[in-house]
C-alpha cells in the first residue's frame, strides 16, 4: 500500500519508517479502530498483512510532496493516504500542500500532522476537502495511533475505489440501456413508416388511408372517396418495361398530389390503383373534383425518352354526414364506381348509386341465413396449428370458423364474419365458436386454443365476467385459452382495452395481437396492453419474396417481439422458403398451409398427441384464414 510522507525535519521520517515497521503488538488496536471508524466491514482487516505491504515515499517540502503525486498518479499507482506535516519552512506550508494534492488527486486521504495551531481544521477541510478525506494527528504521535490511521484509511481507499468501479459499471450499462432503447425507438419508427408508406411514391398505402378512412366515417361529416385506376397501365409495362411503369406511377402520383383539394388524402392502394380521400358538400361537387383528377392524368409523360399518353378513371362515393358504414364499405362502393366508369368507356367519372350494389341484397339474405346456421348446426370449426420454429412442435391451434350453407354452398368466413359483426349476431356467433373451442381443448394433451374475438365482441358488456364464467364452466384451464383480436379492438377505446387485457392476463388467458403492423400498432401500444405475443399478418410473409419492405417489416417486429419478450407467430407460411426465412429471421412460431392445412377437430386431435408436424402439405394453398 502506497503511503506518502511529507515532512521537513529527517528525524520525523525516520520515525515513520520505524513506525511502519514496529513489532505486530504495536497495532494491536488495529481492528477496533477501523470497526469504528468506517464500519463493520472494516474488522476483518488483517492487520499484519496490510501493513506489510506499506511502501513509504518520502518528501522534504510540500512542492515534493505534489510533486511526488503527480508522478504516482502519471503512473498509475496513486497514494492512498499521504501525511502532511504543517510547517515546513522555507517551502509552501501544509494547508497549501494538502489543496495542490487534493488538485490533482481527489480520492487520496489527507492525514495532518502537527504540533502546533497554524490553521484550524476547518480551514484546511475548506481548502483541500472534502471533510470525510481529512484526519488530524497530533504531535508527538504513537506508532500504533499512525499505523492504525494508516491501515484504516488503505482499507477505505480500497473500498472507495471499488465502489467507483462498481457505480461506472453501472453507469456504462444504463447507457447502453439507452443506447439499446434509441435504437428500439428508431426501429420502430422504420417499422411504422414503412407499413404506412409506398416504397416507389412514399405515398400513403392502403393501411394509411384505411386509417383515415376510418377517421372520416366516425367524424360524422360528409366526405367522398375516390378510387381511381391508369387506363393502357399494362401496355405502357408491356412496351417500355417495368422501370417505365414505376417512373409513370411516381409521375402519376405527383400529379394527383397537385391537382387533389387542399387538405386531402392521395394514397396508392398497389399497382396502379390510386385513391383519393377529400371534403364535399354534395355529389356534384365531388364529381367536379374527380374531373380534375382524371384532367390531371390526361397527359403525355416523358419515360426514358418516350411519350406516353396517360389516361385514368375514377369512381366516388359521397358519404353523408351520420351515415353508417364502414372503411372497408366505404372502398368497395367507390371500386364498384370505378368499375362502372371502366364499362363505360375509361377515362370518365361515375358516382356510386345504390343501383350499382347488388350485394346489399345478398349481405341481408347472408344475415338471415346466418341466424337460422347458428341454430340449425351448419357452423363448425376447422383448427389450424400452431408450431415451434424449429422442432415444428404443436404447441396451440388456431380455432378457425365454416359455414356449410345449403343455399350457397361453403361460405368464407371474410364474407360472413363483417356482416354478422354488423349486428347482434356477433355475440350468438362468438358464443357458439367458444363453447365449441373449450369442447374440444378439453380432448387435446397440453396444447392451448387460440379463438379469434371481433371488435363489438371485445367491446361488450362484461366481456370478462362472461368469459370467465364459460371457461369455468367448461373445465378448461385459462391458460390453455388465447384470445385473438386486432388492434382496431383495443385502439378505439385504449385505456378500456388496457384494463380488459391486464384483468385477463391476471386470470391466466393468454393474449394475441392479431394482424400485427397492418393498423395502428406502436411501440407504445405494445408496451401498454398486456400481450404474449404478436401475430404478423400474412400479407407480409406473402410479400418477403417480393418486396424488401416486406422483409424488412418482418424483421422489425420480430426485434420488437424478443426485445420485449413476446412470441412473433408468423400467419400465412405457404412455401419452404418462408419457412427458412422465417425461421433466420427469428419468428419464434409458426402457422400456414405449408405445414398443416385447418382441419376437422378428430383430425387436430389425432395431430395434437402426435405432437409434430413430421412433413408439409403438398396440396396448392386454399383459404386457411
Amino acid at each position: 500500500m502506497r503511503i506518502l510522507i511529507i515532512d521537513d525535519e529527517a528525524a520525523m521520517h525516520d520515525s515513520y519508517a520505524r513506525s511502519f515497521s514496529a513489532a505486530p503488538g504495536a497495532r494491536a488496536g488495529l481492528e477496533a479502530m477501523a470497526s469504528e471508524l468506517f464500519g463493520r466491514d472494516a474488522a476483518g482487516l488483517d492487520a499484519e498483512a496490510a501493513c506489510a505491504r506499506f511502501e513509504l515515499t518520502h518528501a522534504l517540502q510540500g512542492l515534493e510532496g505534489v510533486a511526488a503525486v503527480e508522478r504516482a498518479l502519471a503512473a498509475e499507482a496513486p497514494f492512498a493516504v499521504a501525511f502532511i506535516d504543517v510547517r515546513m519552512p522555507p517551502g509552501i506550508d501544509g494547508k497549501e500542500t494538502a489543496r495542490r494534492i487534493r488538485a490533482l488527486d481527489p480520492d487520496i486521504n489527507l492525514v495532518i500532522v502537527t504540533g502546533y495551531s497554524d490553521h484550524a481544521p476547518l480551514d484546511i477541510s475548506r481548502a483541500a476537502g472534502p471533510a470525510d478525506k481529512i484526519f488530524y494527528i497530533a504531535k508527538p504521535f504513537e506508532v500504533a495511533e499512525v499505523v492504525q490511521t494508516a491501515s484504516a484509511l488503505c482499507h477505505r481507499w480500497h473500498a472507495d475505489r471499488e465502489l467507483a468501479a462498481a457505480r461506472e459499471a453501472m453507469a456504462a450499462q444504463v447507457r447502453l440501456l439507452e443506447e439499446q432503447k434509441l435504437e428500439l425507438a428508431a426501429s420502430e419508427s422504420r417499422a411504422v413508416h414503412m407499413a404506412n408508406h409506398d416504397a416507389l411514391t412514399e405515398a400513403p398505402n392502403r393501411l394509411a388511408f384505411l386509417r383515415a378512412l376510418q377517421t372520416s366515417v366516425r367524424s360524422g361529416e360528409m366526405f367522398a372517396t375516390a378510387m381511381l385506376d391508369l387506363d393502357r397501365f399494362k401496355l405502357v409495362n408491356d412496351s417500355y418495361g417495368h422501370l417505365a411503369g414505376d417512373e409513370l406511377i411516381r409521375a402519376v402520383f405527383a400529379r394527383l398530389h397537385e391537382a387533389a383539394p387542399a387538405q386531402s388524402l392521395v394514397a396508392r392502394l398497389g399497382g396502379d390503383e390510386f385513391a383519393v380521400l377529400f371534403t364535399a358538400t354534395g355529389e356534384d361537387d365531388a364529381a367536379m373534383t374527380c374531373e380534375r383528377l382524371v384532367k390531371a392524368c390526361a397527359r403525355t409523360f416523358t419515360l426514358f425518352g418516350n411519350d406516353v399518353q396517360g389516361g385514368a378513371s375514377v369512381g366516388v362515393v359521397v358519404v353523408e354526414p351520420g351515415a353508417a358504414g364502414d372503411p372497408v364499405d366505404v372502398m368497395r362502393r367507390a371500386d364498384l364506381a370505378l368499375n362502372e366508369a371502366k364499362r363505360q368507356g375509361r377515362g370518365l367519372v361515375r358516382v356510386f348509386t345504390e343501383a350499382m350494389d347488388e350485394s346489399i341484397r345478398l349481405r341481408r339474405r347472408i344475415e338471415d341465413g346466418l341466424s337460422h346456421a347458428i341454430t340449425a348446426g351448419e357452423l363448425k370449426l376447422h383448427y389450424q396449428p400452431i408450431v415451434a420454429r424449429e422442432s415444428l412442435e404443436i404447441t396451440g391451434f388456431e380455432a378457425l370458423l365454416r359455414w356449410q350453407s345449403p343455399e350457397y354452398g361453403t361460405m368464407s368466413p371474410a364474407l360472413f364474419i363483417p356482416i354478422a359483426e354488423e349486428s347482434n349476431l356477433i355475440h350468438d356467433l362468438g358464443d357458439w365458436v367458444l363453447e365449441a373451442a373449450l369442447e374440444t381443448v378439453k380432448t387435446w394433451p397440453g396444447q392451448y386454443v387460440s379463438v379469434n374475438f371481433s371488435p363489438r365482441q371485445f367491446r361488450r358488456q362484461n366481456f370478462v365476467g362472461q368469459l370467465v364464467e364459460r371457461v369455468q364452466r367448461s373445465g378448461v384451464a385459462p391458460n390453455r385459452v388465447q384470445i385473438e383480436i386486432t388492434e382496431t379492438a383495443i385502439f378505439d377505446d385504449a385505456e378500456r382495452a388496457a384494463d380488459t387485457l391486464y384483468r385477463l392476463r391476471q386470470m391466466g388467458f393468454r393474449i394475441a395481437l392479431d394482424d400485427f403492423g397492418t393498423g395502428y400498432s406502436s411501440l407504445t401500444n405494445i408496451r401498454k396492453f398486456a400481450l404474449d405475443c404478436l401475430k404478423v399478418d400474412r400479407s407480409f410473409i406473402d410479400g418477403m419474396g417480393r418486396e424488401r419492405t416486406s422483409m424488412a417489416i418482418v424483421q422489425s417486429i420480430v426485434h420488437l417481439g424478443r426485445s420485449l419478450g413476446l412470441e412473433v407467430v408468423a400467419e400465412g407460411v405457404e412455401t419452404e422458403a418462408q419457412v427458412d426465412t422465417l425461421r433466420a429471421a427469428g419468428c419464434s412460431h409458426l402457422q400456414g398451409y405449408h405445414l398443416a392445412r385447418p382441419m376437422p377437430a378428430e383430425d387436430a386431435l389425432l395431430l395434437a398427441e402426435r405432437r409434430f408436424v413430421r412433413a408439409p402439405i403438398t396440396e396448392a394453398p386454399g383459404t386457411a384464414a
